[in-house]
């Protein structure tokens, strides 16, 4: 599969007539690094890719990035949205997220990013990466990860998460869903993760029993026969993991808001995926929640799920809620590097 995605970058950059990748800068690197090799994930590259301008992706897989490195051993490479002229973290900008290179040598990508318009000579590592059927983990706004405009001549238009010729692009025929609604009010209304009865035993929630989130359930149209729906998401009344489920009919029946597939491959080989809608920032206050993502890493890279498997993040974590312009200001990458 590496051979395939090597191939398909070659041709892809060759192909494309938008501008060059985003370069490196000069001085410290634009991406974090958490060296792993300690535990079972030894030896596997993981690279998270942040950028969304609402629920705090910057926060949260740098968080989830040194837990699987210190904790389980993966190689965590975590990439953000930078600005341009002053190389701190933006989510606000759409068009530059530096490193996507990495992808190039790595084992599972985990992507939260929202509405992206990259250009198309970065754009080839990702899709070149998933196009060779290695593992993907898609984060709430991963199912409408890219966005293009009608009239747009990228090679990667039929990506955007509104595209008719790849219909959903990547959020549909990828993670199993595009961006479709707002299912329970948000911001004021939360999420309680319901495991169905069908879902019980799997590997990928093994230690996972309370899952609770302050962002709200997304609206899922369909998806493919090829899932399997891990977490039902029940619309509560409040923001509290107190609160109770609405009664006014919308869950009945209930979202799923996480789920798992093993996508088809053309060459007749399947891909593994892991989606979620839950994943805000503040959603990973969760333990279980975190626990799940990693049950996710271990599935995906073909490892045995452990039974309980160590969740609790490294060092403090204390994100901001979600909403937008709000997040840190002045925040560089090598800021948020192990000490």
């Amino acid at each position: 599969m590496r051979v395939m995605a090597a191939v398909c970058l070659a041709v892809l950059a060759a192909c494309s007539g938008a501008p060059p990748a985003t370069r490196q800068p000069a001085g410290p690197s634009p991406w974090v690094e958490y060296p792993g090799g300690r535990g079972p994930g030894a030896g596997r590259h993981v690279v998270l890719v942040s950028g969304d301008e609402e629920y705090r992706s910057e926060e949260a897989l740098p968080m989830l990035g040194r837990l699987l490195a210190e904790r389980h051993g993966f190689r965590c490479t975590v990439l953000f949205a930078i600005d341009k002229v002053d190389g701190c973290i933006n989510p606000d900008e759409p068009t530059n997220i530096p490193g996507l290179s990495a992808l190039d040598d790595a084992d599972l990508l985990v992507l939260f990013t929202r509405f992206r318009h990259l250009p198309d000579a970065d754009m080839a590592h990702l899709v070149a990466y998933v196009e060779s059927g290695l593992p993907v983990i898609g984060l709430r706004t991963a199912t409408h990860a890219f966005a293009y405009s009608a009239d747009s001549s990228s090679l990667f238009a039929r990506w955007s998460w509104d595209s008719p010729e790849w219909p959903g692009g990547f959020g549909r025929q990828v993670l199993g869903e595009t961006w479709v609604a707002h299912h329970g009010n948000h911001g004021h209304e939360s999420t309680r993760g319901v495991i169905p009865e069908a879902a019980r035993g799997l590997p990928l929630l093994r230690g996972v029993a309370d899952v609770w989130g302050p962002t709200d359930v997304y609206a899922i149209s369909s998806l493919p026969p090829d899932s399997v729906t891990l977490l039902e998401g029940a619309v509560v009344a409040g923001m509290t993991p107190d609160s109770t489920p609405v009664a006014d009919g919308r869950n009945d029946p209930r979202m799923p808001v996480a789920w798992c597939r093993e996508r088809p491959l053309p060459d007749g080989g399947t891909q593994r995926v892991v989606c979620s809608t839950l994943g805000a920032a503040v959603d990973l206050t969760c333990e279980d929640l975190r626990r799940l993502l990693v049950n996710a890493a271990y599935w995906c890279t073909g490892l045995e799920v452990p039974e309980h498997a160590e969740a609790e993040p490294v060092g403090e974590y204390e994100p901001t809620m979600f909403g937008f312009g709000g997040f840190r200001k002045g925040v560089r990458p090598e800021e948020l590097a192990a000490e």
